[in-house]
């Protein structure tokens, strides 16, 4: 029996036992007395499996690790099969640092390969850990938008096709409305290379009122031209854009929303004020959103405050404490490196079929959990 069904049952224990008749007081005031220890147990089990119980891993669980790398990006998601997708690299140099956050994440999974390494577009948060990371773990392909269109950004691009110029790897250009091949999860190319999906998603296409919110204007770097994918396991909805701009998002989601709702937002562009605009945001109204921000890059205020302020708002997850967004951070226990030295802590999500998640920070060892609401 779960707690809350001992309790309840507890209670119309209780309540038959307060109507009789006792002829010892005594008797009553220790009737009672059981019955509030017994309830306070059972409130405290139940406390404890929705907020510090070790993560519920099973053979049947996506294991989504969202690795520190500082400011830029590198989630990998395991399949129950064991299959994997990376979705980019983090940043060059640093002694390999983050390559070895990403093998560390791997082998914490039980494997020894990335099947499937995407690079949304060709800064050097993003690709540039590419050559370090090749150099560590057997990758299988390389899927990305096609060629890059940023001036500042060739010397990062021609270090990344030098990779897939070896030979050695397989190479997808993506498509918005491609399915990717990844077994085990369906993973659908939203936006890329400029370009986003047309048609709705089943269960979208709903007019979207945060469209009468003003945007930001894009720019002319690979940052509009993002890779973006939605990632469905079960019943379960995550959408990663990568560094899509505000512009691009509008497009997306305006005048009608093309995804539907969501439950967990990687929020785009680490959390910075130039993208997750409230066309986006609030036409998704994620259960989750989880910002892969540094201490002093992403995590703006505003774009903070958006996804605060979201329809069906739950829970802002950080890799880092905001530097500039001081009072709009999430409390500690959501984020997982708070201000100091370099610790590397990451998030871990695992998810069920049935729509049901739970995130682990790795800082404090806790976990909290929730439920489908499909």
């Amino acid at each position: 029996m779960s707690a809350e069904l001992l309790s309840r049952a507890l209670f119309a224990k209780l309540g038959r036992s307060m109507l009789r008749p006792y002829k010892d007081g005594c008797r009553r005031l220790e009737t009672a007395a059981r019955f509030f220890s017994c309830l306070l147990v059972c409130l405290l089990v139940s406390a404890a499996a929705t907020t510090a119980a070790p993560p519920a891993e099973s053979s049947k669980s996506l294991r989504v690790y969202f690795v520190d790398v500082e400011g830029g990006q590198a989630t990998l998601f395991v399949t129950p099969e064991g299959n994997s997708l990376l979705i980019d690299t983090g940043w060059p140099g640093n002694n390999g640092r983050d390559a070895d956050r990403i093998v560390a994440a791997a082998h914490d999974a039980g494997i020894q390969k990335i099947d499937y390494v995407l690079i949304t577009h060709y800064h050097d948060d993003h690709v540039g850990g590419a050559p370090q990371l090749a150099a560590k773990i057997p990758i299988g392909t390389f899927i990305d938008h096609g060629e890059n269109r940023e001036p500042g950004a060739q010397k990062l691009y021609d270090a990344y096709k030098a990779l897939l110029d070896s030979g050695k790897y397989k190479h997808i250009v993506a498509k918005p409305g491609d399915k990717l091949p990844i077994k085990g999860i369906d993973v659908e190319v939203i936006a890329a290379d400029g370009a986003v999906l047309q048609k709705p998603l089943p269960g979208a296409g709903q007019a979207n009122p945060a469209c009468k919110a003003t945007g930001y204007a894009g720019d002319q770097t690979e940052n509009p031209r993002s890779l973006g994918t939605l990632i469905t396991f079960g019943k379960l909805k995550i959408l990663d854009l990568g560094d899509l701009t505000a512009d691009k998002e509008r497009e997306l989601m305006c005048p009608n929303n093309r995804l539907g709702k969501i439950d967990v937002y990687i929020a785009s562009h680490h959390g910075f004020l130039q993208s997750g605009s409230m066309a986006l945001v609030h036409a998704i109204a994620p259960r989750v959103s989880i910002v892969d921000n540094g201490a002093t890059k992403g995590g703006s205020p505003l774009a903070l405050q958006l996804m605060k302020t979201s329809p069906k708002p739950k829970d802002i997850w950080q890799l880092h404490y905001s530097q500039e967004a001081t009072v709009n951070n999430s409390a500690p226990e959501f984020i997982a490196n708070l201000q100091g030295p370099d610790a590397g802590n990451h998030l871990k999500l695992l998810a069920q079929q049935d729509g049901s998640f739970s995130v682990f920070n790795s800082r404090t060892k806790e976990t909290r959990n929730y439920s489908s609401t499909r």
